[in-house]
């Protein structure tokens, strides 16, 4: 369960990343997540410190939130994407131990 919440929580990091003014509508849907799911992850990464969350409602030209990874989120992220390429390189050559078999 919890490296399932940890590439849940790559995942938003990274969708943030890419498109910082994304909704949670829009960012949920760009992920495959219900609102519901996104919402979670937002506030337990909010409670992290790895996300800061900006309200630009006064802003006409703006409307919601604007979703900025901390200096930490950054951090976090890159961790999560080192050890996902060494799971993923695992299991890359465990294959190819089998196909040699």
């Amino acid at each position: 369960m919890k490296e399932n919440n940890n590439e849940n929580n790559f995942e938003v990091l990274r969708g943030i990343e890419n498109n910082p003014n994304s909704t949670q509508r829009e960012l949920a849907e760009e992920l495959g997540f219900s609102l519901g799911k996104l919402n979670y992850c937002l506030n337990a990464l909010k409670e992290k410190g790895l996300v800061k969350m900006q309200n630009f409602r006064r802003n006409p030209n703006k409307i919601g939130y604007a979703y900025i990874l901390t200096p930490k989120g950054i951090r976090e992220k890159t961790k999560t994407t080192i050890n996902f390429m060494q799971r993923k390189m695992a299991e890359y050559d465990e294959l190819k131990k089998e196909l040699k078999k």
